[in-house]
C-alpha cells in the first residue's frame, strides 16, 4: 500500500522542484543530532529505510501515473504542480533507479551531537530537485536511533550501578523490552524493537527478529532476542482474591524450571511476598529449578521495589557479595516495568545502591518509556541543505535565525573524521580520513551491516565512570 516512493514525501516538496535558483545542478544535504537529552547518539536504522524504500526500481509508469491522479485531487488549486517530467526523467535515463548518493556513519556508532551522520546529493544534474525531496523519508531513522539511543544509555546506568555493587556480566537482559502493545504500529515495535536489540538481548517484542533477518542479516535466519514464560493481571485475577495462591502456584506447576516471572501485585504485592511467596510458597520455589521472577506492577517504583526486595531478603535469604552488598537467595528476583524511563531506572537503582542492595536483585522491563514517549526533538534532529551548485559553482548555504541559535546548520560539503578517538565533523577539503561510508548510489546498496557486528561495535562504546571500556 505504501509503496509509491512519489508519495512518500511531504505536500510541499512536490512544489519545491519550481523554487530552486535557474542553473541549479546540485543540491547536497546532511543529517544531525542539534543537542537533546543524551549527548551522543547511537546510528541505527538506516539500512531498513534503504532497503525497504530506496534499493532497486522504484519508480515505474504505473507509480507516476498513480501519483499524478492522487496529486491533482490534492491541490484543486493547480493543475501542473507534479513534477511528471522529472520522474519520467528517471525511469528513462536510470531505469526507474534514484539517481543520489547516500553516505553515512556506520550502523552501531556512537557519535556525540552536533556532528554530521548522514549525508545525500544528487548524482545527476536534472535530479537535483530529489535530494531533499528524500528528506521526508530517510528523516524516520531519528526513530531507531533515538531508541537505541536511549537504550545504549540505559545501559551505561546500570552497568555503572553493577560495577559499584553487582556483577557486570549479567547486562545483556537487565531491560526487557516490553514496548510492542504501546506503540504506534507493527512497524514501530519492529523498528523500535530492534533499536533496543543492538544493546540488550531481553524482549517481548517477537516481531524484531523478522526484520532483524530480513534486513540486517545475509545468512542463515537467527535469534537476537529472548524471552521467558511470565503471567499477566488476566490470568492471575481469574482464579479470584481467594484463589491468588492457586494462581500462583500454578505458575511453579506449569513451568517446572527455569526463570518464570509472575505478577504479584493483583491485590497487595507486600502480603504476596511476604505471605505467600516467602511463606507458603516459599520451599516450592527453593526446591524449583530455576529462577522465579516476581514483578511489582503499582506504586512508586523506587519505593515499592525496595520494599518487595527487603521483604524476599527476609524471608529467602540474602548474601554479602564481595563488593558489600546484599544479593537475595538465588532462586528469587524481581523485575519492575511499570512506568519506567530513563530517571525511573536510576531512581531505583540509586534506591537500592543506598540501602546496600546489589543491582543483581532487579531487572527492569520498559514500554512507552523505551519504544513511544520520545520523537524527533529527543535528541532534535535535522537534515538540511548545506551546498547547492548553481551555474557550475558550488555554494555554502545555511539557516540562522536570529531568535533561536540551537537551529543554525552547518555550511558546504563535510565529512566526518575522527580523532583522538573522538568525532569531528569538518569540511570536504579538510584533512583526515572521511568516517563516512557510501552506502548508496544510483539504486544500488553498496554496503551491508550485519547485525551482530553492529552489536559488538556499540558495545565497544560503553563508558563508565572513568573506565575506558566496560566492555565484557
Amino acid at each position: 500500500m505504501f509503496d509509491n516512493i512519489i508519495l512518500l514525501t511531504d505536500s510541499y516538496k512536490i512544489t519545491h522542484y519550481l523554487q530552486y535558483p535557474q542553473g541549479t545542478t546540485g543540491v547536497y544535504s546532511y543529517l544531525e543530532s542539534r543537542g537533546g537529552k543524551f549527548p551522543s547518539v547511537i546510528f541505527f536504522g538506516l539500512q531498513y529505510l534503504l532497503k525497504k524504500h530506496l534499493e532497486g526500481k522504484v519508480v515505474t509508469k504505473k507509480r507516476i501515473k498513480e501519483a499524478e491522479k492522487s496529486l491533482r485531487h490534492h491541490f484543486p488549486d493547480y493543475e501542473n504542480i507534479y513534477n511528471r517530467d522529472g520522474w519520467h526523467y528517471i525511469l528513462d535515463n536510470h531505469k526507474g533507479r534514484l539517481p543520489v548518493s547516500i553516505r553515512a556513519v556506520p550502523e552501531g556508532e556512537k557519535v556525540d551531537n552536533l556532528n554530521v551522520l548522514m549525508t545525500i546529493e544528487n548524482t545527476d544534474d536534472n535530479c537535483y530537485w530529489l535530494t531533499n525531496y528524500l528528506e521526508t523519508l530517510l528523516m524516520q531513522v531519528w526513530y531507531p536511533i533515538t531508541v537505541a539511543t536511549i537504550s545504549f544509555h540505559l545501559k551505561e546506568l546500570i552497568l555503572d550501578y553493577l560495577y559499584k555493587n553487582g556483577t557486570p556480566e549479567q547486562i545483556d537482559f537487565k531491560l526487557h523490552d516490553f514496548g510492542f502493545r504501546g506503540v504506534s504500529s507493527v512497524e514501530s515495535a519492529a523498528i523500535g524493537g530492534s533499536a533496543h536489540l543492538v544493546n540488550f538481548m531481553g524482549t517481548d517484542t517477537l516481531v524484531t527478529d523478522l526484520l532483524l533477518n530480513n534486513f540486517y542479516n545475509s545468512g542463515k535466519p537467527k535469534t537476537y532476542g529472548f524471552s521467558i514464560p511470565a503471567s499477566e493481571h488476566s490470568t492471575m485475577t481469574a482464579w479470584g482474591k481467594d484463589g491468588e495462591i492457586n494462581a500462583m502456584r500454578n505458575m511453579l506447576d506449569k513451568f517446572p524450571h527455569g526463570l518464570v516471572a509472575c505478577v504479584s501485585d493483583s491485590y497487595n504485592i507486600y502480603n504476596a511476598c511476604r505471605n505467600i511467596w516467602g511463606n507458603k510458597l516459599r520451599d516450592r520455589v527453593i526446591s524449583r529449578d530455576g529462577v522465579l521472577v516476581i514483578r511489582p506492577d503499582s506504586g512508586d517504583p523506587s519505593e515499592v521495589v525496595r520494599k518487595v526486595i527487603e521483604i524476599l531478603g527476609d524471608k529467602f535469604g540474602y548474601e554479602l557479595n564481595k563488593k558489600g552488598y546484599k544479593v537475595m537467595h538465588p532462586k528469587v528476583r524481581v523485575i519492575q516495568g511499570d512506568g519506567m524511563n530513563y530517571e525511573k531506572v536510576e531512581d531505583v537503582l540509586s534506591e537500592l545502591h543506598k540501602h546496600k542492595w546489589s543491582a543483581d536483585n532487579i531487572n527492569f522491563g520498559m514500554g512507552s518509556g523505551l519504544l513511544q514517549k520520545l520523537n524527533r526533538d529527543t535528541q532534535m534532529f535535522a537534515l538540511k541543505c548545506s551546498a547547492v551548485r548553481v551555474n557550475n559553482k558550488w555554494s555554502e548555504v545555511y539557516k540562522k535565525p536570529v531568535d533561536d541559535p540551537e537551529k543554525i546548520s552547518k555550511k558546504g560539503k563535510l565529512k566526518l573524521i575522527k580523532s583522538n578517538n573522538k568525532f569531528e565533523t569538518v569540511k570536504e577539503d579538510n584533512k583526515g580520513s572521511d568516517q563516512l561510508v557510501e552506502l548508496f548510489r544510483d539504486g544500488k546498496i553498496l554496503k551491508e551491516y550485519n547485525f551482530d557486528d553492529i552489536r559488538e561495535r556499540t558495545k565497544g562504546y560503553l563508558y563508565i565512570k572513568g573506565k575506558t571500556s566496560c566492555h565484557t
